[in-house]
């Protein structure tokens, strides 16, 4: 909903074209489960007036089935916990968006969950946030999800924080308690990269220092969270230096008109710039910067435009347009990368996925995990897979070279996501730390060999008068279904090694080695009947 002004009622246009200009906050709401997050912004709305009277009706009667702040008083969580499930549990599970304006500011809140098992949620909420509301009980202190959700904060550069210390009625308003959850935090975030702290405290049940100041906290001498949520300097977030166009599509509806589409990851580009294109190197000037209203002089980080240039060159969806004279992005097929994984499969090393950076795809695979991370302890581990919700730094090899910058340096060309190339799911998100050494390497195991090929390496033998049709038709059904075989009609063992060593499966016809792992008569199995047991048996997967 938006901010009322007296300019809706004497001039929509002005007041559209007023609303059009305020500046836009993204902040998301993060915690412990049941520290608040969904009352927070319930009272967030109510106390600024920007729930419609219908809305305010349908919670009123809602909070007689569903609420959980006792008789007579309306659940403001429940304007945005709508699921059912979340209704019934009293809990937050999907990211929920609500959108309000205030007479400087437009607003887009997150309201992530709390659960351990829905971090991935939060990890996606938080992905474009500007600024992050972590709540904590000030019952219990610093939680662990509390810590967890900071070091995603940190982790996805999240530049402004604020420290809503809520429930303060259930701990008599004690400026102790606030001071000694205060000092916690701080222990705590010493080694991360947060440096823009606020620290509140509040109860968003009553309404105390969320959108007015409260009486029950004398003591405390700060703004109330609207206010500084109205204040808070957003406008140096975004990197103005160095100028980066990720092409989305090349538009060349006529022979005489050829423009490169996009949104400006950062920076700045004015017509007459010289440019150059990534990865190929071809340089030229910026001849015109094209919108829907006409064209422009200049265009910078987040404006959707198109640009047209005074050369032919080849360019197409997803190389990265950059200013000529400013430090060049990273073009490499291997960077290190921190990566949050979301699926319930494992990521192992080895197995190859689709990822997409910018508006480039591209297939690859992890190929080394350096560590794991403990999110509660910020310790690193030794690890051979991420499972769901765990964070890993390791080392991305692609397919072909990709244009990109650290993450800490630029968003939108740091960051990149992992897609299972079978399901087209997500299954996990990457923050580019930079490019990988050129001694960072390591010999290729037979881990990493089972994994890419999804087998384990091992000899077959095949035997009676069908044998040899057998072992080809076999080799096809292998071959057909994503596994690496080769036939041996004459066998030895030296042979047979070597197969083994290279992660193949080895059909041996009609012979057998002096170490085999699985022997079949063709006279009494089919081909399908041998793939089967080869699955049973966990040679293949």
């Amino acid at each position: 909903m938006s901010h009322q002004s007296d300019l809706i009622a004497t001039d929509i246009n002005a007041y559209l074209a007023q609303h059009e200009r305020k500046e836009l906050l993204r902040f998301l709401t993060c915690g412990n489960v049941d520290d608040g997050k969904s009352t927070l912004i319930g009272r967030l709305l109510h106390d600024s007036k920007m729930i419609y009277e219908d809305q305010l009706a349908a919670v009123a009667a809602d909070s007689v089935k569903s609420g959980t702040t006792g008789a007579g008083k309306i659940d403001l969580a429940l304007l945005v916990d709508g699921l059912q499930a979340e209704r019934e549990q009293g809990i937050t599970i999907d990211v929920a968006y609500r959108y309000f304006s205030t007479s400087t500011r437009k607003f887009i809140i997150a309201d992530t969950p709390g659960h351990e098992q829905y971090t991935r949620n939060m990890a996606t909420g938080a992905s474009t946030c500007d600024l992050a509301v972590i709540l904590i009980d000030a019952r219990y202190g610093v939680q662990t999800q509390t810590k967890r959700h900071s070091f995603i904060a940190s982790l996805l550069g999240i530049k402004h924080i604020i420290v809503a210390v809520n429930k303060m009625d259930l701990v008599a308003y004690s400026e102790a308690t606030f001071n000694h959850i205060k000092a916690d935090y701080l222990a705590f975030v010493q080694s991360l990269d947060l440096h823009d702290i606020y620290f509140i405290p509040m109860s968003a049940l009553d309404g105390d220092n969320v959108v007015n100041p409260s009486d029950n906290m004398p003591w405390y001498n700060g703004k109330p969270m609207m206010e500084l949520l109205n204040t808070i300097e957003i406008g140096n977030d975004h990197n103005f230096a160095d100028a980066r166009f990720p092409v989305q599509y090349v538009n060349r509806p006529n022979l005489d008109f050829r423009g490169f589409c996009g949104t400006v990851a950062s920076g700045v580009f004015r017509q007459g710039d010289e440019v150059t294109a990534l990865p190929s190197g071809k340089t030229s000037h910026i001849k015109s910067i094209v919108t829907f209203d006409g064209e422009l002089p200049e265009a910078f980080a987040a404006m959707a435009v198109t640009l047209t240039l005074t050369d032919e060159i080849d360019i197409s969806r997803g190389d990265v347009i950059v200013g000529k004279h400013q430090a060049a992005p990273s073009v490499a097929d291997k960077f290190k990368a921190t990566i949050v994984w979301m699926t319930e499969q494992p990521m192992t090393p080895g197995r190859q996925y689709l990822l997409k950076l910018a508006s480039r795809s591209v297939s690859g695979s992890i190929s080394m995990i350096h560590h794991r991370i403990d999110v509660n302890t910020l310790e690193h581990h030794d690890a051979n897979e991420l499972k769901l919700n765990e964070i890993g730094y390791c080392t991305v090899a692609v397919n072909a070279p990709v244009v990109f910058d650290p993450y800490k340096l630029n968003k939108a060309t740091g960051s990149f996501i992992v897609i299972d190339r079978l399901t087209n799911i997500t299954v996990g998100a990457g923050m580019i730390a930079g490019d990988a050494s050129a001694e960072d390497w390591s010999p290729v195991s037979a881990e990493e060999r089972a994994t890419r090929f999804g087998q384990t390496a091992g000899a077959i033998v095949l035997s009676g008068a069908a044998a040899q049709d057998a072992a080809y038709r076999l080799e096809r059904k292998l071959f057909d279904t994503g596994h690496a075989a080769t036939i041996l009609e004459t066998v030895s063992d030296e042979l047979v090694t070597a197969v083994k060593n290279a992660g193949l499966l080895c059909i041996c016809v009609q012979a057998k080695p002096a170490q085999y792992e699985v022997a079949f008569d063709c006279s009494e199995y089919s081909v399908d009947e041998i793939y089967a047991a080869l699955k049973n048996r966990s040679l293949i997967r």
